[in-house]
C-alpha cells in the first residue's frame, strides 16, 4: 500500500473529502482507489484555522510505479512493522509459569504465555475488575477503604481507573506499540486507538477490555486467582523455587514475573529483605488542578474549541528552584478520585471516562524528587527510602483532610491559608473531601516550585494560574519509587524472578508497561519450552 501524509482537512469535513484529498495527491480518481486505512489523525491548532492532519495508507494498481513517478517525500511505499515473536527456549520448566500482578504489564505477559501454550498462573492480590469497581465505589461513597482491592490493587491494575492514556515515548522497532493497541481494539477498546495522536480508552470501557483479555487467557488453559497476595517467596541455591500466597498456600514455580505494580509497598518489603537487589529512584509528588474544561479547550483550540474533542495540554517548567515541575497524566473532562490504599494515607489520581465529557479538567502538577530528598527528610538511605517519603506526605495529606481529599483554592495555597469555601470553580472529586491547607501536606521546596511553574504556565494557557483554580493532594503515585535490577535476559538478583513493568521501575504508564509485559516474555519464552510439548 502507499502511505500519504501530511494530508489536512478542515475540521468539519466528510470521509468523502478524505478520499478525494488523497487521490489528488495520487493524482489518480477517487474510483482508483481500492481501499482507505487511516494510520494516524492529529489535530493542528496553531493558527486560526484548525485543521485535522492525517497519515493514511491507499491501496492502488501499480503502487511503486506511482510513488516513483510521483517523487514526494509525503508518499511512500508503507512499510509494515509487525510484531512477531518464536519461542526458542530449550530448557524444561518443572511447574506452570507465575505472575504475580494483573496489571497491564501482566495482562499482556499472561496473554502471550497463554497464546503459545505456557499456561500461566496468574495471581492478583485485588478482585475482578466488575467486584472491584463496586468494592471502589463503595469507598468513594464513604465506605470502608479496602486495602487488598482498590484504585492501586485489582484487575486491571492502576490504569483502570484512570483516563486510559496509550501514548508511549518508547520506540518500536519490532512493533510491540501497535501490538498492544491491536489486542486492546481487538477486546473492544475503540478502533481509533490504532490511529490518534493520544490514543486513549476511558475508564469506563477500559474495564470491559480488561475482562475480555482475561477470559481469552482463560480459555488457552490459564489460570487467574482473585484476592491473592503474595506473602512469601521460597527459594534455593539463589533461586526461586516457590511462592505462598495468602500466608497459608504454596505453589511451585521455577519462573515468577512480579509485575506487582508502584503501590505494592509491602511486597516491596519481602523483595528487600529476601535480599533482591532494590535501588532507589527519583519520582515526583505535587497536586491535581482542575479548571474548567472550556477554560482549557477554548485556550488550545480558539473560537471553534465546541467543535473538536476536549483539548489536553502538557507543561513543563524549571523552576527558580532549580526543581523540575511538569504537568502528568492530564485528564480531559475527568474526575479527581482518592487512590489510596493504606490505612491513614491519602493520595489522589485523575480519571475519565471515554467522553471526558465532566465539566473540569484536571492534571497532576508534580515535582521531581531524589534520593538526596529522602536523606533530607531523615530517612535512612536504603532501597525503600522512596516508599517511606510517599507515607509520610500522604499521612500529612489524610491528617490535613480529616481522613477525606484535602482541597484548597490556587490563591489560598499562594498565600499558605486554608480555603473556607469555593469560587466559581466546584471540584469534580470521585470520595469525599475536606477544605484544607495543601501547604501542611509538601515540602516546602515542592509547594514553591508549584507556585513559580503555574505562574509560568499562565504564560501559556490564560487563566491557568486563576485564583479559584482548585487543588486536591497528595499526588504521590506518579512511578515507582524503587528499582528492581535485571540483567540482560530481564531476570532479578534471585534467579527465575522477572521484575516487569511500572512497579519494578521500567515503565510509565499503560502502553509502556504492556510492552515490557511482553519482553518478559520473550525472555521466559527464550529460555524455557512450551510446557504442552515437553
Amino acid at each position: 500500500m502507499l502511505q500519504i501524509s501530511q494530508l489536512k482537512l478542515k475540521i468539519d469535513h466528510t470521509e468523502k473529502d478524505l478520499y478525494k484529498l488523497a487521490a489528488k495527491t495520487l493524482k489518480i480518481s477517487e474510483q482508483d482507489i481500492k481501499k482507505l486505512v487511516i494510520t494516524k489523525k492529529s489535530i493542528d491548532a496553531r493558527k486560526e484555522d484548525i485543521y485535522y492532519v492525517y497519515q493514511v495508507e491507499v491501496m492502488v494498481a501499480d503502487e511503486e510505479k506511482k510513488a516513483a513517478r510521483l517523487k514526494t517525500p509525503n508518499i511512500t511505499i508503507a512499510k509494515k512493522n509487525a510484531y512477531h515473536f518464536k519461542p526458542s527456549g530449550e530448557n524444561r520448566m518443572s511447574a506452570r509459569p507465575v505472575i504475580a500482578g494483573f496489571g497491564p504489564a501482566g495482562l499482556f505477559c499472561g496473554l502471550l504465555l497463554a497464546r503459545f501454550g505456557y499456561r500461566p498462573v496468574i495471581i492478583e492480590r485485588g478482585e475482578a475488575v466488575e467486584n472491584r469497581v463496586r468494592t471502589v465505589e463503595s469507598f468513594w461513597n464513604g465506605g470502608k477503604l479496602n486495602t487488598q482491592s482498590n484504585v492501586q490493587f485489582g484487575e486491571g491494575g492502576a490504569g483502570t481507573f484512570s483516563d486510559g492514556k496509550l501514548n508511549t515515548l518508547i520506540k518500536d522497532a519490532f512493533g510491540r506499540n501497535h501490538f498492544v493497541l491491536q489486542v486492546l481494539a481487538e477486546h473492544g477498546a475503540p478502533e481509533e486507538i490504532l490511529y490518534l495522536n493520544k490514543p486513549h480508552i476511558g475508564t469506563d470501557k477500559l474495564r470491559d477490555v480488561v475482562k475480555a483479555i482475561r477470559e481469552e487467557i482463560l480459555s488457552l488453559g490459564g489460570e487467574v486467582r482473585f484476592n491473592t497476595c503474595l506473602t512469601n517467596i521460597l527459594t534455593e541455591g539463589g533461586k526461586v523455587t516457590g511462592i505462598e500466597v495468602n500466608h497459608r498456600e504454596v505453589l511451585a514455580c521455577e519462573v515468577l514475573v512480579l509485575a506487582l505494580g508502584h503501590s505494592a509497598r509491602d511486597t516491596f518489603q519481602l523483595l528487600y529483605d529476601k535480599g533482591m537487589k532494590l535501588t532507589p529512584k527519583a519520582f515526583a509528588i505535587g497536586v491535581r488542578m482542575e479548571h474548567p474544561q472550556e477554560l482549557i479547550s477554548r485556550n488550545q483550540y480558539g473560537s471553534r474549541f465546541d467543535k473538536l474533542p476536549p483539548a489536553d495540554y502538557k507543561l513543563t517548567h524549571n523552576a527558580v528552584n532549580n526543581r523540575g515541575i511538569y504537568s502528568f497524566c492530564m485528564c480531559p473532562g475527568g474526575f479527581v478520585v482518592n487512590a489510596s490504599s493504606e490505612e491513614g494515607h491519602t493520595a489522589v489520581n485523575g480519571m475519565s471516562n471515554h467522553g471526558r465529557n465532566e465539566r473540569n479538567a484536571n492534571s497532576a502538577l508534580i515535582v521531581t524528587v531524589k534520593p538526596e530528598d529522602f536523606q533530607a527528610s531523615g530517612i535512612e538511605n536504603y532501597p525503600l527510602a522512596g516508599v517511606e517519603f510517599q507515607r509520610i506526605w500522604e499521612a500529612k495529606a489524610y491528617e490535613a483532610g480529616k481522613g477525606l481529599i484535602p482541597v484548597q483554592l490556587y490563591g489560598d495555597f499562594k498565600r499558605n491559608k486554608a480555603s473556607t469555601g469555593f469560587g466559581e470553580i466546584t471540584p469534580n472529586l470521585k470520595g469525599g473531601y475536606n477544605l484544607s491547607n495543601l501547604r501542611d501536606c509538601l515540602p516546602d521546596y515542592v509547594s514553591a516550585a508549584l507556585i513559580d511553574g503555574i505562574g509560568a504556565f499562565e504564560k501559556k494557557i490564560a487563566g491557568f494560574s486563576g485564583e479559584e483554580a482548585v487543588l486536591s493532594g497528595v499526588e504521590t503515585r506518579t512511578s515507582s519509587p524503587l528499582r528492581m535490577e535485571r540483567d540482560e535476559f530481564f531476570e532479578s538478583s534471585i534467579g527465575g524472578i522477572y521484575p516487569c513493568g511500572e512497579g519494578a521501575g521500567y515503565a510509565g504508564g499503560i502502553t509502556s508497561a504492556a510492552v515490557d509485559g511482553l519482553k518478559v516474555f520473550e525472555a521466559i519464552a527464550s529460555k524455557f519450552k512450551n510446557p504442552m510439548f515437553t
